[in-house]
This record gives C-alpha cells, structure tokens and sequence, in this order.
C-alpha cells in the first residue's frame, strides 16, 4: 500500500496536577477538545475575526489548520467532513472528579503537520486547564509531558524546551498478517452505512475496516497532501471476505453541543471483535488504526482499540 513508512504520527502523554477541583463528565472527550480548540485560538488567531473562512490568514494560520482544517483550494468534491490532524484521548471513562492536588492524565495523538505545531499545541493545552474546566471552573498546571516509548519527558517544565524525539509509526509488513486479530474497542465506535447509525447487530467486519481504509485515505490526502491510489472497490470485496466473531455493547454518552446549544446524546460499540481471514490488505492499516481511532467523533477519542493477538499466543506468552 502507497503509505508512508514510517507514518508520521505520535502519541503524547500530557500530565497535569489539579489545582482548583475539577469535575469531568463520565467521558471528557468533547469537553477537553473544546477548551484545547478556544485556548488554540486564542494563541494563535491575530485577526480575532469571529469567521476562520473570512478571514485573509484562513489558509495560513495554525489555528484552522489543526482544529479546523479547510478543505484544499483545488479539491475535487464535496468533503461531508474533514479528518483533522490531532486526536484527544481523555482520562478513562467514569474517572470525573478531581481533587486539589491530585493528578490528571490524558493523552494526545498529533498526525502529520500538528507534529510541527507541538510548542503551540502544548501551550494551548497548558493555558485551556489553567484558565478552568468543567462546571467547577476546576484548574490545573501540566508538569511533564512524554512522547509514547520515549524513556524521559519530552518536556520536563513547561517553560523548558522540547527533547528530540522520534514522531513516527513504523508499519507492518502486509505479509506479516496473522490469520486473526482482536480489536478491542476502549471507546465506542460509530460507523455508518448508507447515512445511517449501525447497530450492534448490524456491524460487519466490512464496516470497520472500510472505514478504516475511508479515514487513512482521507487524512493522507487532506494532511500529508498525497493520495494513496488505493482500489477501494478490490479493498471492499476483500473486507466483505474477512470473518467477524464479535463481543461487542451499546455504550451511551451525552455531550453538550455549543453550536446546537443542547445535550446530545450519542453511543457506540465498545468489547472485543475478533476478525479472521486473509488480513494481509489491511494489515497496516490496522496497526495504524490504534493511533488514528476509527469511525465518527474520532477528535473525541471515539473508536480507539488496541490489537489484541490470538489467545493461543497471549498463552505462549
């Protein structure tokens, strides 16, 4: 497959002490991308125009770039969505209060042009927990932060400056695929068919990786400027073969909308899908997957999952 290898992205673990009481909702995803998109624009934005797209520096400033990204000036259809270049994976599910003194955890993907925004995305998470969270207007002042396999801090004081780290994924080999995977699903995954919400009991292995293969493509065209040149239509009869034993639930969340001014309430599959059959097609795409998520609300931490090998070599093991 036309990717590059190693991909350009990385998985940073941001790690705060809370200051002033804070109090999450049971899944913060949304809750943090919010404050980290209006600390974002605060640092960067020059022009405080309120319209990104009216704006002469649309195109060149940081701010939509990462949180908003415009689609190409030359593109060839209509984006429904634009992938962007970061991902927010918030504390785990349920974990809510926090006490003065005590520490929070969250983790952050950025993909391709965000990695060279780092600095600027730090900074704007620093100033989004300093300023307040939550209905406690809670606080907090990140310590350190750590590159994923990285053995010290990449950053050890906020005023200090970045180490040098390695901010790329190497991928597998298509040949190395195993017979059988299980994907384990940590947050709920929302996939679509033909414009409408699956199911549990409608899933198929082909929905997943499907959109998958949708979400690379996106992201290595409208981040990395390069299309992959892939034949969706050989991928799509190739998925429809691979096999799917799943241990799936329904999970429902509520996340206030700012622009619909309202709760939403939304949900997912979340447990174990074990697939089998000829991996070989998506073999990298899935190892990939464990950084980019999968499906809707992905800039949430929606549709994270973590691959799990057989049970046969857990055992072994």
């Amino acid at each position: 497959m036309a990717l590059p290898d190693p991909f350009p992205v990385a998985r940073y673990r941001l790690e705060f002490e809370t200051e002033r009481p804070i109090r999450l909702p049971e899944y913060a995803g949304s809750a943090l991308r919010g404050v980290f998109g209006h600390a974002l624009k605060r640092l960067a934005c020059v022009t405080r125009e309120r319209d990104c797209k009216a704006c002469a520096l649309y195109r060149s400033c940081p701010y939509p770039a990462i949180f908003k990204t415009p689609p190409p000036p030359d593109a060839r259809r209509i984006y429904s969505e634009i992938p962007h270049p970061f991902v927010v994976e918030p504390p785990p599910w349920g974990e809510r209060d926090h006490a003065a003194g005590a520490p929070l955890h969250l983790h952050l993907v950025l993909i391709g042009p965000a990695l060279q925004q780092l600095p600027l995305v730090l900074m704007a998470w620093q100033r989004a927990l300093e300023v307040g969270l939550g209905p406690t207007e809670g606080t907090a002042r990140l310590q350190r932060v750590w590159a994923e396999d990285h053995p010290q801090p990449v950053l050890a004081d906020p005023r200090g400056r970045l180490r040098e780290h390695q901010s790329r994924v190497e991928l597998p080999a298509p040949d190395h695929a195993p017979a059988e995977v299980t994907l384990e699903f940590t947050t709920p995954l929302r996939l679509k068919r033909d414009g409408h919400a699956l199911g549990v009991g409608s899933l198929t292995p082909q929905d997943v990786l499907m959109a998958l293969v949708r979400r690379i493509a996106d992201l290595c065209e409208l981040q990395l400027g390069m299309r992959p040149g892939w034949d969706f239509a050989a991928l799509k009869r190739a998925a429809a073969r691979v096999q799917g034993d799943k241990q799936l639930a329904w999970r429902d969340w509520t996340r206030y909308s700012n622009r619909q001014q309202q709760p939403m309430t939304l949900g997912g599959a979340v447990g174990r899908w074990r697939l089998t059959g000829d991996l070989r097609p998506f073999w990298p795409l899935l190892h990939l997957g464990q950084w980019l998520h999968v499906g809707g609300k992905a800039t949430f931490g929606l549709g994270r999952y973590s691959l799990q090998p057989p049970a046969t070599q857990r055992e072994a093991a």
